[in-house]
């Protein structure tokens, strides 16, 4: 029945022409933004995904920055021990001269106070960005990955790198006895029996520069160590640990606890002995002392004299073991923070890769869409129009 009242061949076609100007308008939008979902209401899962995982990447190309600052301050370290190694290297070689008496011990004197000079002037120059990883003591964190749990929680991971002090200085134990607080140290015991073991307990709080800790195992073997800046009581405890250890007293071995929080909780070492008898053990905190250098016995080199060309002798290989070990581990944290650094940049690229792959709109599947919808929507106002002119078509009944 045909009616000039309802249209139904108009209301269809204008339905359709709706429907395809409604897929014309969405392809477009993908053409114009490159994007298949530029927004919530495109894919409101989607959409959530890719912005947060673009956050990420914004972070990564931060923390890439990060890192490539982390390598070039390890990097001038480690240049720069090597550059000591190699003068201490030298030196050696003018402290064997010094060893042969038909030689002028002064003037080769003359040539290790120079050596040890420019070691000083090496030192106080490697740093980068003010950051000096030759001088004081503690360890420095790089910012590496932030980590992404599955529950959406994210926590950074850092990259330590510890300080190697490299300074010629001399340390000087403080004399003011440090009966409390940060810096104070307790032995549990006087004595640690037969097969028995102890602990050295340095008590929590803020260490500063100058803290000085002293411990004697068998009323003989005595370790000294004074706080360098930075130095926390981990720093601590694992040096004297590492004093201890190179003594290779008889029967003593160390272990050493270290805490979350020093400032808050105690270091605490313990000492354990498997002599038939007992030994004798003490530990003494004092405050005001001079911290001194990795190198400290360098100071004290005089091979002007036939005793000090000796002493010089045996000390010089212990300084050189130093410089290079400070080497051969910043060489190691520059070169892990080099592979986190390709990692994150391959990170990012896989990253952008998938969020592409979730927004990024098929240019060419929609080049073809829009072909075919400007066809169907040419034909559709066709449609409508024809439909509009069947009621004219009711004029000629009445004629």
């Amino acid at each position: 029945m045909s009616s000039i009242l309802t249209n139904s061949s108009a209301m269809v076609a204008l339905e359709t022409l709706r429907g395809i100007n409604k897929n014309l308008g969405s392809v477009q939008s993908e053409i114009s933004t490159g994007k298949k979902v530029s927004n919530a209401k495109d894919n409101a899962a989607v959409f959530a995904i890719s912005t947060v995982m673009s956050s990420d990447v914004a972070s990564f190309d931060q923390i890439s920055d990060t890192l490539n600052l982390g390598s070039a301050t390890v990097g001038v370290a480690r240049a720069a021990s090597e550059q000591v190694t190699t003068l201490l290297t030298d030196m050696k070689a003018l402290i064997v001269s010094a060893q042969e008496d038909n030689v002028d011990r002064s003037k080769i004197q003359t040539d290790v106070g120079a050596l040890r000079d420019q070691i000083n002037s090496i030192v106080g120059a490697a740093q980068f960005n003010g950051q000096n990883l030759l001088q004081g003591g503690g360890s420095i964190d790089v910012l590496a990955s932030l980590d992404r749990a599955s529950d959406g929680t994210v926590t950074a991971s850092n990259i330590n790198v510890t300080r190697q002090s490299l300074e010629t200085s001399a340390s000087t134990l403080g004399a003011v006895a440090n009966a409390a607080g940060a810096g104070s140290i307790t032995a549990s015991g006087a004595s640690i029996a037969a097969a028995g073991s102890e602990t050295i307990t340095m008590t929590a709080g803020v260490i500063a520069e100058g803290h000085s800790f002293s411990v004697t195992i068998g009323g003989t073997d005595t370790v000294e160590y004074v706080a360098r800046e930075n130095d926390t009581l981990n720093d601590v405890a694992s040096n004297i640990k590492s004093l201890i250890d190179a003594k290779n007293i008889t029967g003593i071995t160390v272990d050493v606890t270290n805490v979350a929080d020093p400032e808050a909780t105690d270091s605490v070492l313990t000492i354990n002995n498997a002599n038939a008898g007992a030994v004798t053990l003490a530990g003494v905190g004092t405050t005001g002392g001079t911290a001194g250098g990795g190198l400290g016995d360098v100071q004290g080199f005089d091979v002007s004299t036939s005793t000090g060309a000796a002493d010089a002798l045996t000390k010089i290989d212990a300084m050189l073991q130093v410089a290079v070990d400070a080497a051969s581990n910043f060489g190691s944290s520059q070169k892990r923070i080099d592979i986190q650094g390709e990692f994150v940049n391959s990170l990012m690229d896989s990253m952008k890769t998938g969020i592409s792959a979730l927004v990024d709109a098929d240019l060419e599947e929609a080049s073809a869409r829009l072909q075919s919808l400007q066809v169907q929507q040419q034909l559709g106002v066709q449609a409508l129009s024809i439909a509009n002119q069947g009621p004219q078509a009711l004029l000629s009944l009445f004629r």
